[in-house]
């Protein structure tokens, strides 16, 4: 009796092991290979995604300093001079302009009134009741000057705006400028941010007015 319950138990106990298997080292490798070689592609794209937006965040910064650097200035007042004969109304605006960081040339090549797109800096004049967009303009070199229309560091343009070439306006209707008007110039350049003036004219026109 006990030896038909020994060899009951032990086909019992074969049963339970047959389909038990040990991990073998070669699978052991290959599950290692595949976890390592997972984790480099996934630190290889993260590694590039990284190095993608810094390189992106370097451009940024660069375009920045190069907008700062090609800004334009005021330079002194605006000369404003009006008709000999009547005095009633404003025949050319002057003001003079430098780079306010010594850094980018900047392109000041006039709008002659004739040949179309060939100027990079667009001037627009504002009034109360006229708007006129890359308006005609001439410039002259003040003091220290190279022969050419780049604005560079120590250089200075005097800017002239004669009301009798700016021609229609883009929207409105155009009124000489007369005492009391107001006029707001834009200059802007190809690089760089955008310089407004705003001046009002007083109440009895000069042959020659200096609006600070």
């Amino acid at each position: 009796m006990k030896r038909i319950i020994s060899e009951k138990f032990s086909k019992a106990l074969a049963s339970i092991h047959q389909v038990q298997r040990g991990m073998t080292g070669l699978e052991t490798a290959i599950i290692l290979i595949a976890f390592v070689t997972v984790a480099s592609v996934f630190a290889y794209a993260v590694l590039s995604a990284g190095l993608f937006s810094a390189e992106r965040g370097k451009e940024t910064v660069y375009a920045g300093l190069e907008q700062a650097k090609a800004n334009l200035e005021v330079s002194g007042s605006v000369i404003v001079t009006s008709d000999n004969a009547t005095r009633t109304s404003a025949t050319e605006i002057r003001f003079t302009v430098r780079n306010a960081i010594a850094g980018s040339p900047i392109d000041m090549t006039p709008n002659d009134g004739e040949t179309a797109g060939t100027n990079r800096c667009i001037l627009s004049l504002t009034t109360a009741k006229a708007y006129f967009n890359n308006i005609p303009w001439s410039c002259e070199p003040i003091g220290d000057d190279d022969g050419d229309y780049l604005l560079e560091s120590g250089e200075q343009l005097e800017i002239t705006l004669v009301m009798a070439d700016l021609g229609t306006p883009t929207t409105g209707e155009w009124a000489d400028l007369g005492p009391n008007d107001w006029f707001n110039i834009q200059v802007k350049p190809m690089l760089g941010s955008t310089m407004t003036l705003q001046r009002t004219l007083p109440a009895g026109l000069d042959d020659i007015m200096d609006l600070h």
